[in-house]
């Protein structure tokens, strides 16, 4: 029997490509990406005050465009290429011949060209996610060169050693499904260190920073929320039944955690709060990503609950009583929404992980298995071993971005200043970029006299001074 014309091989399409799974991972990615472009865009410009929505949303654009030119150049080999070291691959310029692009990549039955632009949209959003703690005071040039240091220096070994099939934590059995250690753990340290070396923003500004639109941030909460369909539904590298159970799982647990968060803060404020909610839907899906094709749906509703409720906890409570947390400030709490958050996922991947859904995202590889299933197979000797290998990549990435992170800031430190001039902290858009997020008079201007205005700023503090 012949097969349809459209299923033949061709020279656009050879034996090995599988149409359905190329055209469902670059799908996922284009929906990853949009959580970055124009998700966090959103997000982070009307999740902070006025005067810092043009700067905070600019952040998050350029790491997206300056993450994919390094991404392409070298970032994608030194994360999955040859090793060079047990924990960081070798950079190959070659990444950009079509050889190598048309090539069948090194997972799933499509291209590498595919297998590039999908972990590139991973590689953005995390130091997109970084810049979450960094809001409201970081140097913007000292931005510009934060991004490709750290994508090439972190990233890229965090990402090796866990996800490539030659990294060291790979083979020693490290479950991460879809990056709850190479993305969001390694943003929440990274972010907390990157924050206490830049310093605190003024005074003024971390005492009171409301949003400056609410419905704005529930907008980009939301490509947040449905983009990470993509997030967790393609890291099986295929439209497969792991991708339908991760997809299944991350919405369970992220709505969950946000109904749990939100009734935290009924309970403990008397208020519903928009923005709690926006953090507790954060941690539910940064929770649930080491394991989301890993654990069954009841799992994903228990891990939503604690996801809910274990940030909360550390963000509410103990960030208030322990003082080095107290001196950071960490603008949007990325390190308990992430790193906490990711933490947490991590740990309850090696306690709950089916069996079965391990071998369907693993292959036939004994050695995954949760340690509540592992008990009940009396193989609690094997459950034990892979929480250890949990905890042992999670000190791995805390080290890994304690130290690079903070190399990385007193480098550049010599360079620019980390932290904008007291004048530009006052004055926020309009001193660094020349504009403006809303206009606040007639045809699109700012009016004269505002106090936005960096030039009315400037000379009133001269007339001060004088």
């Amino acid at each position: 029997m012949s097969l349809p014309s459209s299923l033949l091989p061709s020279e656009g399409a050879p034996e090995w490509l599988n149409k359905g799974d190329n055209s469902w991972q670059l799908t996922a990615a284009t929906l990853v990406g949009l959580q970055s472009v124009p998700g966090l865009v959103i997000l982070y410009g009307s999740i902070v005050k006025k005067k810092w929505a043009v700067n905070s949303a600019f952040m998050a654009l350029y790491a997206f465009a300056a993450v994919l030119v390094c991404w392409c150049i070298w970032g994608f080999r030194m994360a999955f290429g040859e090793p060079l070291l047990p924990f960081w691959g070798r950079p190959d310029v070659n990444v950009l011949d079509q050889k190598f692009l048309l090539a069948q990549g090194f997972a799933g039955l499509y291209p590498s060209a595919t297998l590039v632009y999908f972990q590139f949209v991973f590689a953005a959003i995390t130091p997109i996610l970084i810049a979450g703690s960094l809001l409201g005071r970081m140097n913007f040039k000292a931005w510009m060169l934060f991004v490709p240091l750290w994508l090439t220096f972190s990233y890229t070994i965090g990402a090796f050693s866990l996800w490539s099939p030659n990294g060291f934590l790979f083979k020693a059995g490290v479950m991460d499904f879809a990056g709850g250690y190479v993305i969001h753990l390694s943003s929440g340290i990274a972010g907390l260190t990157a924050a206490y070396w830049v310093g605190p923003r003024v005074a003024k500004d971390r005492e009171r920073f409301p949003p400056n639109n609410i419905l704005l941030t529930l907008t980009g909460a939301g490509l947040l929320w449905l983009g990470w369909t993509g997030f967790n539904g393609g890291a099986p590298y295929a439209a497969n039944l792991a991708a339908s159970i991760a997809i299944i799982n991350t919405h369970l647990c992220t709505a969950t955690s946000l109904l749990v968060w939100l009734f935290l803060d009924m309970f403990y404020f008397s208020k519903p709060s928009v923005t709690g909610a926006v953090q507790g839907m954060i941690t539910g899906l940064v929770c649930i990503t080491p394991a989301a094709g890993l654990v069954q749906p009841w799992a994903a509703i228990i891990m939503g609950v604690l996801s809910g409720t274990v940030p909360w906890f550390t963000m509410m409570v103990l960030h208030k009583k322990i003082q080095f947390l107290k001196k950071v400030d960490d603008t949007l709490a990325v390190f308990h929404t992430h790193g906490i958050a990711g933490s947490l996922g991590g740990i309850l991947t090696g306690i709950l992980a089916d069996p079965r859904l391990n071998r369907l995202f693993f292959g036939d590889n004994p050695s995954y298995v949760g340690l509540a299933y592992a008990i009940k197979m009396g193989r609690a000797t094997a459950g034990l071993r892979q929480i250890g290998m949990q905890f042992a990549g999670i000190g791995f990435i805390i080290a890994l971005n304690v130290v690079v992170t903070s190399v990385i800031c007193l480098l550049i430190k010599v360079v620019v200043p980390l932290r904008l001039s007291e004048e530009e902290l006052q004055v926020g858009d309009d001193a660094i970029h020349g504009e403006d997020a809303y206009a606040v008079w007639g045809d699109g201007e700012t009016y004269e006299k505002s106090i936005h205005g960096y030039e009315n700023f400037a000379s009133a503090k001269a007339e001060e001074m004088a």
